[in-house]
């Protein structure tokens, strides 16, 4: 239906790259708009889908949502019927927003600092929603090394986001190559829809650019 459809704004060189293995996970139609960083993402047009001025974000029908886990998340329920979330009243989907919210919260925050060269003096790790660094490296190894997926058997939106924040993060050194990361991520990034999606995005990349 139109008013059911989905617009999906991206940058093959951007947290977009999350969002499209979503939406190839999820197999769904959907129209790719792409923008480029200075100009068309800065245009009125587009502001007015995100302020931020930043991707990705979708559309779908009258509903706006940014930032790349919510839209996991909104996407997972929007298309209940590819089993990508929890059914709302099942336990699992307590440790479903743990780590979903735990990626979006610490390990971003954890993970940027580190990019940035910030190292939080000791006596100031209490005000970090963090802590340190390490303790987020131990808990997420800790995590991914539980089960096969992060809720067991069960592939979801939360191995798309946390499985795409460790690759992303291992390929430019913000976060360390640890045997259960690299084992979660091998374990991820050979889906269909994983391969799919980095093909897509690699083809769109300007022909000068570092390949991901």
């Amino acid at each position: 239906m139109p008013n059911d459809r989905l617009t999906f704004y991206t940058n093959p060189m951007s947290r977009g790259r999350i969002v499209r293995w979503m939406l190839e996970e999820l197999g769904v139609p959907y129209q790719a708009v792409l923008l480029d960083y200075g100009t068309t993402m800065k245009a009125p047009e587009y502001l007015a889908i995100n302020p931020m001025g930043k991707v990705p974000a979708i559309q779908h029908g009258q509903t706006v949502v940014t930032e790349a886990a919510a839209i996991c998340a909104y996407l997972a329920d929007a298309f209940p019927q590819m089993g990508l979330a929890p059914a709302p009243d099942d336990r699992l989907r307590g440790p479903y927003f743990r780590w979903l919210f735990f990626a979006a919260g610490p390990l971003e925050a954890a993970a940027s600092n580190r990019a940035m060269g910030f190292v939080v003096p000791p006596e100031r790790e209490k005000m970090m929603g963090y802590g340190t660094y390490a303790a987020v490296m131990d808990v997420l190894e800790d995590a991914v090394e539980q089960g096969k997926y992060l809720l067991g058997d069960n592939f979801s939106a939360v191995d798309v986001y946390v499985g795409a924040h460790l690759g992303f993060g291992m390929q430019f050194g913000t976060i360390e190559r640890r045997p259960g990361f690299e084992h979660y991520w091998s374990l991820v990034s050979a889906r269909p829809a994983a391969i799919r999606a980095k093909q897509i995005d690699d083809d769109l990349l300007p022909k000068d650019a570092t390949k991901t």
